[in-house]
């Protein structure tokens, strides 16, 4: 395969994940490890993306949000494992607000069988809930983004901030320790740090491919959540950091997710 071949594999996987590691681009170039790395060293050094630990991160722009079909089935199987992580630390009973994000998706598709009250901040969400026959669903006011169908505006802040919840599950669309978390779109990150501020405790749902990134509008600091749930995909020196810190994080074992697919 030629240098102009591997790129182009390079930039398409990146587009669709936003992070590739140098591993996954030798089985699916063919390439030699010493050879992908030049390929990422000279994408980087055209802007195309950013160089991190073991692979390669996009570096799109931060304020431009890619479609929800396509994030929809990036990193699934890291995505899946983290939502059944997430929802083993959801008891029944409990009252929850369950963000936007893909991965928010997946554990709305996993609370369907039990008995707790949850409050979705978008109709994707919402729609795997309607008729499950444990879950009692409260629909927010507010205005749905085109296309993300999430919940944003003054009525969506006015709903959350007339309920208390035992726990707010967050999927923000980047994380880093310096920028914390992350969204593309303002109304998004002011309905996500309201959701934190009604909840007992918080959990944010990040796959390694969001790590080390950093979106438009500027959510909360690294360490604000409670538990952090991630992929090994995320950088371990990154994880060792937010435990100093005194931030739970916990990795998915996706090798489980796997084996139940």
């Amino acid at each position: 395969m030629r240098s102009s071949e591997r790129q182009q594999v390079v930039i398409e996987r990146l587009n669709g994940s936003g992070r590739v590691t140098v591993g996954e681009l030798v089985t699916a170039t063919g390439a030699s490890d010493m050879t992908v790395r030049r390929d990422l060293d000279f994408l980087a050094a055209q802007g195309v993306l950013k160089r991190v630990h073991g692979g390669a991160v996009s570096a799109m722009p931060s304020g431009v949000e890619p479609p929800f079909a396509a994030r929809s089935t990036a990193e699934i199987e890291a995505k899946r494992a983290i939502a059944r992580a997430a929802v083993a630390q959801i008891r029944d009973g409990e009252t929850v607000v369950l963000d936007s994000g893909t991965t928010a998706l997946e554990v709305a598709r996993l609370l369907r069988d039990r008995v707790v009250t949850v409050m979705p901040l978008s109709l994707h969400v919402a729609q795997e809930l309607i008729g499950a026959p444990g879950v009692r669903l409260l629909m927010p006011g507010g205005e749905p983004r085109p296309g993300e169908l999430a919940m944003v505006g003054p009525l969506t802040l006015a709903s959350l901030r007339s309920l208390r919840f035992d726990v707010a599950v967050l999927s923000p669309c980047a994380f880093s320790l310096d920028a914390g978390l992350t969204a593309f779109d303002l109304g998004d990150a002011e309905v996500k740090l309201q959701a934190l501020a009604v909840s007992t405790r918080s959990m944010v749902l990040v796959d390694g491919a969001k790590w080390d990134r950093a979106a438009l509008a500027y959510i909360c600091p690294a360490e604000r959540p409670d538990l952090i749930l991630t992929d090994a995909t995320a950088p371990e020196g990154d994880r060792a950091l937010l435990a100093q810190r005194g931030v739970l994080v916990q990795v998915a074992d996706t090798e489980l997710q796997e084996s139940l697919s």
